[in-house]
Parts: C-alpha cells; sequence; structure tokens
C-alpha cells in the first residue's frame, strides 16, 4: 500500500506548500454558532489530504463524526461573508474569521482564527487542495477513491492487508463476493506468503480489481499488437465508433495528451492504459466538450433564449416555515442563474425585508440581498442577470429599494435602453455584466403609441395595476397558503408605486397576460407577464402554436402554483416546448426536475442562456409540439443506447454489509410523442463493477427539443427504489459512441468516482 505521504504528493503535488504543511499539523479555531455560542475546536488536515479533523465535546457514535471531506465543501470564503459571521462575529477583525461552506443543505461551518496568519494558511490550503482536486482526471479519481478505501480498511495503520482487511475493503467498495473469492484473489497477490499484501501486491491487487473487460475487448478489436493501437488504427475507431472524423495530426495529438508512456509516445500508438485514459476523459465523455463553452449565437433578443431562473430565491427550504438566506441567492448564482425573485416588504427602521409572505420564514435584508446579487453574479456567467421584484412595500420603502439597488449596484445596474433606444429586446452579448430589474412601471400619460409602446414620461406616485391576478403577488396571495398559516387578509389592495422605483424597470415591465390578441395589439415587446404552472400548461395544451408566436416576441415569466408550500417542482419540458423563457423552478429542492433544468442549462457553457431552435424564434412559425408534422423541426432520428456497464457506484447504507443493487433507467423528455423510459435488469449485490450490456431503441421525431436522462437507483423489493446517481444531457450536446457518463448526486454535483459506460449511436429514421 503507498504510504499517505506518498498518495498526499502525488494527487496534490503540495508537500512543500506552506499553507498544507501548517493545516496538516492543525491549529485551534473558534467555532461561531451564535452570539453566545463560540467554542474553541482543534482543527487539522488528516494525511490524505481529502478530510478534515475536529476534535468534539460530544460523545460520538464512530470517528466519521468529527471530519469533513474536501469533495463536500462548496467554497471557502475569508472574511465574514456569511450570514453568520456578520450577525455573530461584526466586531471580530475580519481577517480573522472565515467560512467553510459545504455542498447540499449541510450548514456553514464559520470560523476564527487567533492569528491572521493562521487564518490565511487555513483559507490559502483548503482552496489548493480543493482546486487541485477539481483538476484531478477520473482516473486519479477512482485511484484516490481507492485509495482512501484501502486505508480504512487498513485498521491496524501498517500498510498492509490481511484476508480479514481485504474482505472489509471489498464490502468498502460495494462489492459483496464469497470467502473463496477473496481468499483466491488474496493468494494470486500474497506472492511472498506472508500472509498479508503491501507494496507491489496491493498495486496487483488493485489492476485485478479495476481490469475492465469490456474496454480490453474494445481495445482487441482495434489494436496493431497486443500491446499497441497505431495512430491509424485509432483513427479508424475515431471515425466508426465515436462517429469524429479526425486527422491524423489530431490523433497524435490526442496520443500526446493521454498516453502515459514515452515508448507509445514515440511509436505514435496507444497502450490500453493510454485508451483506458482518453475514454475516462472530458473527450471520451457522453457530454461534448465543445458545449462546455459559450458557442452559441449571442446576440438575438432575450426572447429568443432559455433563460435559468429561479423561484422564491432566498428560501433554504420549504415555503411555510423555512429559512431565508442570502446563501440561498449565492447557491442560485453560482449555479447559472440568471433570474432571481425577492419578494419585497416594509421592514423595521424604514429598511425592506426579502421572506415569503403570510409564513413564518424568516427574513433577510433587501440591501443585504442585492449586495449578494453584485458580488456573485458574474462568477458562473458573465451574462445579464434579471432581478424579479414582488414589490409589497409602502412608497418610502420602495424609494430605499430603489436607492440601494444604485448605490450598491452601481454601473451594473441597466437604467437605460442599450443604445439609448428602447425599439427591441437587447441580446445578451449587449446586456453582458448586466443587472436588469423585471417589476411594475407606472404608465406614461396620454400619448401616441406604436405596437403597444408608449413614448412618454411616466408620472410619479400613481396607482399601479391590482396586483392580485396574475403576476408575481399572486403567488404569495395563493389561498392555499394562506390557509396553511391562518392568515386573515383576503383581498390585495391596489398598489402605489414610487417613480424612483419605476424608472429601474427597463425591459421586463410586469403586466397581466390578457390573452394573445391584447398582447398583440396593446403591449409592447418590453412587457412581460407571470404566469403560474397551471395556467401556463393550459395555454400550451389548448393553443401551443400561439404560445409559441407569443414567446417570440414577448418574454413569458412561468412559476409553481401556490398549493407548492413543500418547494417541490413541476416539469420545465413542455413549457420550453412551447418557448416560455424564463421557467422558474424551486433551486433550493433536489428532484428529477432540477436534475433536468440543470441538465439543460449545462449546454452552451452553463452561462444560463440557450438559444431556442430556429421554429421557436422566427415570426408565423407553424411548430406545435402537441401536433407534429412537416416542418423542419420534423427530423426522426433512431437513438440507440447500449448500457455496458458501471463503475465505483456510491455506497447508499452506512451498514458494511449493505450493498446496493444497480439498474439504470434511461428516459427520453421532449414533445410528447418522443417521451419515453426504457430500463435494465437488476444488478445484485454490486456496485462496483456492474454489468448489464443491454441495447434501448427511441424513436426520436423533435431530437433539438429531447433531452436525455440515465438514473442509476438501487432496486428495493419492499420499499422505494433508492437514488444512486444521475445525469441528464440534451440530445444535440450528446456525444456518440463508446462513452463514459460522470454520475452526478442528488445536489447535482460530480460523484467522485462513479461512472456508467454506453455505447450510443443516433441514425436517420426512415418514414
Amino acid at each position: 500500500m503507498e504510504t499517505n505521504g506518498s498518495v498526499r504528493s502525488r494527487d496534490h503535488s503540495l508537500q512543500d506548500d506552506e499553507d498544507l504543511k501548517f493545516i496538516l499539523v492543525g491549529s485551534p479555531l473558534s467555532k461561531v454558532k451564535s452570539a453566545s455560542w463560540q467554542k474553541s475546536r482543534f482543527y487539522k488536515l488528516q494525511e490524505d489530504c481529502k478530510t478534515v479533523w475536529h476534535d468534539s465535546k460530544k460523545i460520538l457514535k464512530s470517528p466519521e463524526s468529527q471530519t469533513f471531506s474536501i469533495d463536500d465543501i462548496e467554497d471557502v470564503r475569508p472574511g465574514q461573508e456569511t450570514e453568520g459571521m456578520k450577525r455573530y462575529a461584526s466586531t471580530v477583525p475580519s481577517k480573522l474569521c472565515f467560512s467553510i461552506v459545504f455542498k447540499g443543505n449541510r450548514k456553514n461551518l464559520d470560523l476564527i482564527a487567533s492569528t491572521n496568519e493562521e487564518a490565511a494558511h487555513w483559507t490559502g490550503g483548503l482552496s489548493k487542495i480543493m482546486s487541485k482536486s477539481r483538476s484531478m482526471s477520473q482516473n486519479q479519481k477512482v485511484r484516490h477513491w481507492i485509495h482512501t478505501c484501502l486505508r480504512k480498511a487498513d485498521k491496524n495503520k501498517d500498510n498492509k492487508m490481511s484476508l480479514k482487511e481485504l474482505k472489509r475493503f471489498l464490502l468498502e467498495v460495494n462489492i459483496e463476493t464469497d470467502d473463496n473469492y477473496a481468499k483466491q484473489i488474496f493468494q494470486q497477490c500474497d506472492r511472498s506468503r506472508t500472509g498479508s499484501l503491501e507494496d507491489k501486491e496491493i498495486e496487483e491487487f488493485y489492476k485485478i480489481l479495476t481490469m475492465r473487460e469490456e474496454i480490453d475487448i474494445i481495445f482487441k478489436t482495434y489494436n496493431s499488437s497486443d500491446d499497441f493501437m497505431s495512430a491509424e488504427n485509432l483513427q479508424k475507431f475515431l471515425a466508426e465508433e465515436q462517429r469524429e472524423a479526425m486527422s491524423l495530426e489530431q490523433v497524435f495529438s490526442l496520443i500526446d495528451k493521454y498516453e502515459p508512456t514515452e515508448e507509445a509516445k514515440n511509436q505514435q500508438a496507444l497502450t490500453k492504459d493510454g485508451f483506458f485514459l482518453y475514454l475516462l476523459s472530458a473527450d471520451g465523455n457522453v457530454f461534448n466538450p465543445e458545449h462546455s463553452k459559450v458557442y452559441q449565437d449571442m446576440m438575438q433578443p432575450l426572447s429568443h433564449y432559455f433563460i435559468s431562473s429561479s423561484h422564491n430565491t432566498y428560501l433554504m427550504e420549504d415555503q411555510l416555515k423555512g429559512p431565508s438566506s442570502t446563501e440561498a441567492y449565492i447557491r442560485a448564482l453560482t449555479k447559472g442563474c440568471r433570474c432571481v425573485e425577492l419578494d419585497c416588504y416594509d421592514g423595521p427602521n424604514g429598511e425592506p425585508n426579502i421572506y415569503h409572505g403570510y409564513t413564518l420564514t424568516s427574513k433577510i435584508l433587501f440591501k443585504d440581498v442585492i449586495t449578494t446579487i453584485k458580488n456573485y453574479a458574474f462568477k458562473t456567467s458573465e451574462y445579464p442577470v434579471i432581478i424579479s421584484l414582488e414589490n409589497h412595500c409602502s412608497l418610502d420603502q420602495q424609494k430605499t429599494m430603489a436607492k440601494h439597488m444604485k448605490d450598491i449596484l452601481g454601473d451594473m445596474l441597466l437604467l437605460m435602453p442599450v443604445d439609448d433606444k428602447l425599439n427591441q429586446l437587447p441580446s445578451p452579448e449587449q446586456l453582458k455584466g448586466k443587472i436588469l430589474v423585471k417589476g411594475k412601471k407606472l404608465e406614461a400619460p396620454e400619448s401616441s403609441q406604436e405596437n403597444g409602446a408608449s413614448n412618454g414620461a411616466p408620472v410619479a406616485e400613481v396607482v399601479s395595476d391590482d396586483v392580485s391576478d396574475e403576476d408575481e403577488a399572486a403567488e404569495m396571495e395563493d389561498e392555499v397558503v394562506k390557509s396553511k398559516v391562518n392568515a386573515k387578509t383576503s383581498t390585495v389592495s391596489k398598489l402605489k408605486l414610487a417613480k424612483e422605483l419605476s424608472d429601474t424597470v427597463i425591459y421586463c415591465k410586469s403586466v397581466h397576460f390578457h390573452g394573445y390578441e391584447y398582447a398583440i395589439q396593446h403591449q409592447a415587446f418590453y412587457e412581460m407577464s407571470s404566469i403560474t404552472e397551471s395556467k401556463a400548461l393550459k395555454l400550451a395544451n389548448e393553443s401551443a402554436n400561439r404560445f409559441v408566436q407569443h414567446n417570440i416576441r414577448q418574454l413569458t415569466r412561468i412559476y409553481p402554483d401556490g398549493r407548492r408550500t413543500d418547494s417541490s417542482n413541476y416539469c420545465p419540458v413542455d413549457l420550453w416546448n412551447v418557448g416560455c423563457q424564463i421557467v422558474a423552478l424551486n433551486f433550493q429542492t433536489p428532484c428529477t426536475d432540477m436534475d433536468v433544468y440543470q441538465g439543460k442549462f449545462r449546454d452552451n457553457g452553463f452561462c444560463g442562456y440557450v438559444l431556442k431552435p430556429p421554429f421557436l424564434r422566427y415570426n408565423q412559425t407553424k411548430f406545435n409540439p402537441k401536433s407534429i408534422h412537416d416542418g423542419e423541426w420534423w427530423t426522426p432520428k433512431k437513438f440507440h443506447v447500449m448500457v455496458i456497464s458501471g463503475q465505483q457506484l456510491p455506497k447508499l447504507n452506512k451498514k458494511k454489509s449493505s450493498i446496493v443493487d444497480p439498474f439504470v433507467s434511461v428516459e427520453i423528455l421532449g414533445v410528447a410523442r418522443d417521451n419515453d423510459k426504457k430500463q435494465t435488469k437488476v444488478i445484485e449485490n454490486n456496485g462496483f463493477s456492474p454489468m448489464w450490456n443491454e441495447h434501448f431503441e427511441f424513436l426520436i421525431d423533435v431530437p433539438t427539443l429531447a433531452l436525455v436522462r440515465f438514473l442509476v437507483e438501487d432496486y428495493d423489493a419492499s420499499s422505494r427504489n433508492d437514488f444512486v446517481g444521475q445525469y441528464t444531457v440534451p440530445l444535440t450536446s450528446l456525444q456518440l459512441g463508446y462513452r463514459h457518463i460522470h454520475l452526478l448526486n442528488r445536489n447535482g454535483d460530480p460523484l467522485p468516482s462513479a461512472t456508467l459506460f454506453v455505447h450510443t449511436m443516433l441514425q436517420e429514421a426512415k418514414v
């Protein structure tokens, strides 16, 4: 077994780094939970450089309770950059403070160091390890994961493995084996006959364990000799299987990139190890790496894009009593969200609050949310962010809202039309780095109007439209919400609107949806409606083509019905199919619908804007997703999927003896007639290397709107199957041939070593 030090050296190359040296020794840090709860705990990075240990005054059930993994960390923030730090440590010098923000719903860890240098060592060291970990190849991740499991199995820490420890290790990596098989592997590797494996014997055991028969077969089909695949044969494999036409120069570049041995490189060939590394890489990924950067035309009007959008962005949990937090905005924005929602109410001391009206959700300051948006709006994407205001505030606090946005956002806030002309919706490219406000806008005085657009100046503090119908305010006024919290207010008064706030709305003026004809005759291109999911789905079912045409000219925002008090979601696909741009989901709720959502917006560089296909963009289009007939969208394809194998699926149950029984579902989501789902057989008691070799075929009529979802579940005969991992990808972003699918967990984060191996093929369908 490799020593802990050598594992650290190989994986991170940071053994001489001063920050790393410091946190490997560790230091006491004050943990902050409230104004009265601030206690010293000793923290240190463990020798695997992947786990942080801390002491505890509690009597804990297991040592794991005193550790957390580097892989679980979302961000390390120096200073007082979390709500807990701002609230409970505001008097502490900023340079002593830092916070560890975890993925998922785990609470932040707010810490105070004794000196500025200690805090800098911790933030620097953790950040460097996280950066190194994220840049590891898939093969490195697999090796590291297996060696971590080896260390866990090595109970006496002698860097050797007894037969008993080997059996424990096999359970740790999700394999159930009988005693004879475990003993057979052990004896095969124990060449020294010492009764324990060490050094090269463990390496041999590792090779036996990770042998991929299916890849061996592919390699032998295209190799030139027992050891090498020539550049010409690799070129042939890429053309025949991967559907990639590459010149020999490009093939040489691929060999240079993935071949680990100089001997093969000199012969311009791949060994089996090099071929394996290629298949595990981004080039061998099921997702097209060219689509991981912005590649679409970004000069179209905003209404021609699907826009990643969040509902009730401030909530961390449910809509009745869950906490509101600026952290929720950070999480949404870093997930590529480009439209966030702010529900604004009068607060004490003249400062507006944000929370879920008529409920017991906690409150946060409007100005803190605006500051958070400023700081995080463009960390993931440089394209515009839309602030969707639901305004319940008095005139005075509306003026405060406008002042905060102008003062805090500065030049980021769009206050004038692009090129000083209000004649069409601008493009994402024209609005790079800009923040737009969506909300009510004061009507202009009587004046000549063309195509529903006014050219006069609005007057101050007039009564706006009634806000109790189909706009954002309706979300909070839902009778279901009221009945659950015993709200006594049953009507909404007309809203007065401050000119200062009205003036921040340029391209996203909120109006009621009164129908398609009304919109054509009376509404300007910059006016947009918010519609509940149920009403939107009714429109999509009854008048799909009219809805498509409406969404070519104007933006439409869809939001969850008020009945969803648990912050559950709806499937966005049917609404994308009719061109709705801003289909808002509860980002705080991990679910199938969010998996599909993140899969859709993985396209185009995860920038939050995906260009709609041409038939959802040009006027007079005849497209109707409910009635597919001849048209440019109708390009029938046969999609073939061979689900071959799985690798290193995670354990779901903490019990050592519990092994997953995995099966795979392949689902197509698109227009109604394309929707389909098929699943493999169940493989019992093998989460490490299950083999299915099952072929599925799908007929897809509108490929440009289709998404493919791969889902792995743990079969349970007596209860609901458990989620293991998933990956959703637009069909247009799918790479063909032999590909690895790098699975994601429930929160959409990568599972470090878990993959599926598949073969995909797309053919013209005869009709």
